[in-house]
């Protein structure tokens, strides 16, 4: 059968895919994790943290589905970044999953005794649940920013140097609470459309923190990559529809590297401007008292920081600090063509639909969650 794309051209929409799957996750169940990590700050009382958890109760298991989504697609269209990554990174998943797993546990069973010292136990077992995966997921995005520590043999068998601890650098911490104060702001901004009283009140104070350490970390972070000694190129030709084998090309290491797309290509500026600019809008409207503006600031400052990362990068997606021959790029590392234009067919049928539900189940549960609400719905956690 012919396919009617091009491998160059398959592989550059699948990378876009990601980048969309990936803004996908944070602008909705970072929201999730963002109003658990605020649930025991925003939320003093009994009543005021149900109402809390219950602005995200109808829609958080959904919103999930962006996650998985993210991962089924790194395995199937870059399946030496999901080798590398997965393996390398076990020990920070399985953080992750364990603080990802204290959420449902947490939600369902937070209400079923009435004992307030055992409710807010769970609140903090809520809190891990949010503010954990948004500290690791940052600190991610930061050492692969570095440089992964692997290496490919030639049989393409990854092997990983790195250690868990070793994950944490100074870089990668701003960019882990980067990833936090992002995702908080963007908890704040939900808050801020679906709570009221109190509990909105507190949710714009904690937002204004957040958006100010958001902007204030996102240049410090831009200064290390600009000064730090950060980055890689290509060397000489690069074939982008040939075949998938890292062993085809050769990295350099290069300081200031991940700067040179935005030379190359002025118009990428739009996405640190935008980094900068959602923060600002937040906090606008949050002096303002405009809900609707705060919302859309959170989430324009997740689009900007997220494309960022992956328009710095282009085209690698996972680079090697120890052997930067191994280091993954969008040419070199993808699934064959057949299976990225097979993949391109079935996500165009089904993507669609997650949207439409997604959007319907949105419509349905909107509106504010009222103190009324908490104390007379009997399908409220």
């Amino acid at each position: 059968m012919s396919i009617p794309l091009d491998f160059e051209t398959l592989r550059i929409i699948w990378w876009l895919l990601l980048g969309v799957l990936l803004i996908g996750f944070a602008l909705t169940d970072g929201f999730d994790l963002g109003t658990g990590a605020l649930l025991p700050f925003v939320g003093k009382t009994d009543e005021e943290r149900r109402m809390v958890i219950n602005t995200i109760g109808a829609t958080w298991e959904g919103n999930q589905v962006w996650f998985i989504l993210g991962g089924g697609a790194i395995f199937a269209a870059w399946p030496f970044v999901y080798a590398v990554s997965f393996s390398g990174f076990y020990l920070a998943m399985f953080l992750v999953l364990s603080a990802l797993i204290l959420r449902p546990v947490g939600f369902k069973y937070r209400s079923k005794h009435p004992d307030l010292k055992w409710r807010y136990r769970w609140d903090w077992a809520l809190f891990v649940g949010g503010f954990v995966p948004a500290l690791v997921f940052g600190v991610a995005v930061g050492n692969v920013l570095k440089g992964i520590p692997f290496r490919l043999d030639g049989d393409l068998r990854a092997f990983y140097d790195g250690s868990l601890l070793g994950l944490f650098t100074p870089f990668t911490l701003v960019t882990g609470l980067l990833s936090v104060a992002m995702l908080v702001l963007h908890g704040a901004g939900w808050l801020s459309l679906k709570s009221e009283g109190v509990v909105l009140e507190r949710a714009r104070r904690f937002g204004q923190v957040a958006a100010v350490l958001a902007i204030v970390l996102f240049a410090v972070g831009g200064l290390f990559v600009a000064y730090g000694g950060l980055g890689y190129r290509l060397d000489g030709l690069v074939d982008a529809g040939g075949p998938s084998n890292p062993r085809f090309s050769t990295t350099v290491a290069e300081g200031g590297a991940w700067l040179a797309n935005y030379g190359a290509h002025p118009w990428m500026l739009m996405a640190p401007l935008l980094g900068f600019v959602g923060p600002v809008l937040a906090l606008l409207g949050i002096r303002g008292r405009n809900d609707v503006l705060v919302f859309a600031g959170s989430s324009l400052a997740n689009v900007g920081i997220i494309s960022t990362v992956g328009l710095s990068m282009f085209p690698y997606i996972l680079p090697s600090s120890i052997d930067p021959l191994s280091s993954l790029t969008v040419w070199n590392a993808s699934s064959s063509h057949g299976t990225l234009f097979t993949m391109l067919i079935v996500t165009a049928i089904f993507l669609p639909i997650v949207l439409a539900y997604t959007a319907w189940a949105y419509r349905i549960m909107f509106g504010r969650v009222t103190e009324q609400d908490v104390r007379t719905n009997p399908d409220f956690y």
